[in-house]
């Protein structure tokens, strides 16, 4: 029969005035709690008692009747020093009236020294009872930042939709708007034209202005939702994405896909793309490198992993994320955003010299 796993050892903190009780504790609880190991630690009186706070201890047993301290001084301490070590009344007799009392006071337990062999249950009930209390407070802080995570998510998700729009706006006045200005004057020109080839001239400049326009509404469209990704799929799109950045730049560019691609595909499809564009935009201008690699991932339950690697100069990851967005970062900044706001994560791993893989799990 294989070996049971040992029980941890429970230290426990005697605040009591005489030895012989103490010892008569240890003893009591090794009778009734064998398989067990308990480390008692004695004190007497106050000074002692905060010195030996500093010291992890799993319960606190306190003697009631002490001429010099108290259960009551005790629970003061504990809770001026925000030390969450439940604490069990220990005492000959007591009664009704006091024991309520020094409940209310924040002590955990209360047990008569005649009864010894009922403490290792308590013991056991109060420390579960504080793992209760150190979780719940845990998941509040965990709860608590998320909502501070939540609302700084919040505030950027408004600038970064500003952010958008400003460049699309953009966009459409410096590039578009000029082009379509250009385009009404030459059609106006060729209107007043006497000469028929003016005119003909002046019309067919206006085309190529028309054409010009249309390519460059492809391309808007292209950068907010790529038409591939709903005719062709996730894949496909990328892949067009990575071709458009990388090839007019002479960087050479490998993608490799894994698992089969979900139809319809998700809403965080979209995602992916944008993040792709982003962090290709990112390498050609920063990076000084000559490859890169993007690999997609199909997981089970429609999870999606995006690498995308290169072999460009890097950066200092602790110097340039320090969790303050700026003008150096703020490409990766909106990346890591888009991620979290679509339910996903993004890790970015980089040295000085090594390269910069970014992977993405949505």
């Amino acid at each position: 029969m294989p070996d049971l796993p040992a029980l941890p050892e429970i230290r426990l903190l005697c605040v009591e005035d005489n030895p012989d009780d103490t010892e008569l504790m240890g003893l009591a609880l090794e009778r009734a709690d064998p398989d067990r190991r308990y480390l008692l630690h004695r004190v007497d009186e106050a000074d002692a008692f905060v010195r030996a706070l500093g010291e992890p201890f799993d319960v606190i047993l306190c003697d009631y009747n002490l001429p010099s301290f108290s259960p009551y001084a005790a629970l003061q301490l504990l809770m001026s020093r925000r030390c969450s070590v439940p604490l069990v009344v220990v005492t000959r007799a007591i009664g009704e009236d006091a024991a309520v009392h020094v409940l209310r006071c924040g002590a955990k337990d209360y047990l008569t020294k005649d009864r010894f062999a009922t403490l290792p249950q308590i013991i056991d009930r109060v420390m579960d009872e504080r793992a209760r209390v150190l979780e719940q407070e845990r998941l509040t802080k965990e709860l608590a930042a998320a909502y501070a995570r939540l609302r700084q998510l919040s505030a950027r998700l408004v600038v970064a939709q500003e952010r958008e729009r400003t460049l699309i706006s953009r966009e459409l006045h410096d590039v578009l708007g000029q082009t379509l200005t250009g385009m009404m004057i030459h059609l106006h020109a060729a209107r007043r034209a006497e000469e028929p080839g003016a005119a003909e001239r002046f019309t067919d400049t206006a085309m190529q202005m028309a054409q010009e326009a249309v390519e460059q509404v492809r391309t808007l469209s292209f950068s907010l939702r790529p038409a591939q990704l709903d005719l062709l799929g996730l894949t496909a799109a990328v892949q067009h994405a990575v071709q458009r950045i990388a090839e007019p730049s002479g960087l050479a560019w490998q993608l490799t896909s894994r698992g089969e691609e979900p139809k319809p595909l998700r809403e965080t499809a979209s995602v992916a793309v944008r993040l792709v564009q982003e962090a290709l935009t990112n390498i050609v201008r920063h990076a000084s490198a000559s490859r890169v690699a993007v690999r997609l991932r199909f997981l089970p339950q429609g999870q999606l992993s995006l690498v995308v690697a290169d072999d460009g100069v890097g950066f200092d990851a602790a110097q340039v994320l320090n969790g303050q967005p700026s003008e150096r970062n703020v490409g990766l900044y909106g990346m890591m955003e888009r991620t979290e706001l679509a339910g996903g994560r993004l890790r970015v791993r980089t040295r000085p010299s090594r390269g910069v893989v970014i992977r993405a799990v949505l």
